[in-house]
């Protein structure tokens, strides 16, 4: 191997060691201190106010936005906040050049939701567990699944998703 094709090989090992160095907690880090950039800007770009809080739950980045009159950046069933929350993980790949798995919440929208969707998996469990019969729930979006699964699963029960996007939902089985 020439000397020159031996330093640009030892670089690229330099720089994977470098990347596999980098702790989950320092990338989820950047991810949000990225996303949060991007948010702040579209933010000032539509001319609204709004505190931006960073975090990392379950091995994940989430960013939470405040104040002001953000319910329309939220949408009539999340959709628009969805649509944003996607915007900001490409945000996130394209700087990055990592796949983000970020979570983004408006005005507590997605607290408020799982709080709902908990409530109603803990409601399904105790019919499920009172008949003995699987009971198949009306499809979801993949953060709504993981809730009822999440939820389903302290219960003691099992569930499953079928189906396909958008029709994707989750059928809760007896025990």
């Amino acid at each position: 191997m020439s000397p020159k094709k031996s330093e640009a090989v030892t670089e690229v090992v330099e720089v994977v060691e470098e990347k596999s160095e980098k702790t989950l907690a320092a990338r989820l880090e950047e991810e949000g201190d990225v996303a949060a950039d991007y948010l702040e800007g579209l933010l000032d770009i539509a001319d609204l106010d709004g505190d931006i809080e960073i975090g990392i739950e379950n091995d994940r980045a989430t960013l939470s936005i405040e104040g002001g009159e953000l319910n329309h950046l939220v949408g009539r069933e999340g959709e628009v906040l969805d649509s944003i929350q996607e915007l900001t993980r490409l945000a996130v790949q394209t700087a990055t050049g990592e796949r983000s798995r970020l979570m983004l919440d408006i005005d507590g929208f997605r607290v408020n939701k799982k709080e709902n969707l908990s409530e109603l998996a803990l409601k399904i469990a105790e019919e499920v567990k009172a008949s003995g019969e699987s009971v198949k729930l009306a499809p979801m979006n993949a953060f709504e699944r993981k809730v009822i699964h999440d939820t389903i699963q302290k219960t003691g029960l099992s569930s499953e998703s079928e189906g396909e996007d958008p029709d994707r939902c989750v059928v809760v089985l007896p025990a």
